[in-house]
């Protein structure tokens, strides 16, 4: 994390973000109406049900996390800043090999946004 923003996105197609400036790499943010510390709570239960994945970082406003594919256990980064004063966490899903991911990256984003969305209605 640079600032108050994730990492921008290289040139090659393998990564999305929330911030990106492309359009080609942006998906929205994870969006909440519950407190901060809920939101974080089930962002954290989120990208823990995500299968081969391991916590690098937790903090109270960002979350890094590192997951491997099934059968040759490349490593992508997942990258959460939840803002002080905003009701939105940024995203960045970017793979650290290759040049494409044949949408894996975008697909792991909608993938959290489904568990972390699940998990909110749960607190509901």
């Amino acid at each position: 994390m640079e600032g108050r923003r994730l990492r921008p996105c290289p040139s090659s197609p393998n990564c999305v973000s929330s911030q990106a400036e492309r359009a080609s790499q942006r998906v929205e943010p994870l969006r909440y109406e519950v407190s901060r510390e809920v939101a974080r709570k089930a962002l954290i239960e989120a990208i823990a049900s995500l299968p081969r994945t391991e916590f690098l970082l937790q903090r109270s406003d960002f979350v890094h996390a590192v997951q491997r594919s099934p059968v040759f256990r490349f490593a992508d980064d997942l990258e959460c800043y939840l803002p002080p004063h905003e009701n939105v966490i940024h995203v960045r899903s970017a793979s650290r090999v290759g040049r494409y991911d044949f949408g894996v990256n975008r697909r792991r984003v909608e993938r959290l946004r489904r568990a972390f969305e699940k998990r909110l209605s749960e607190c509901a």
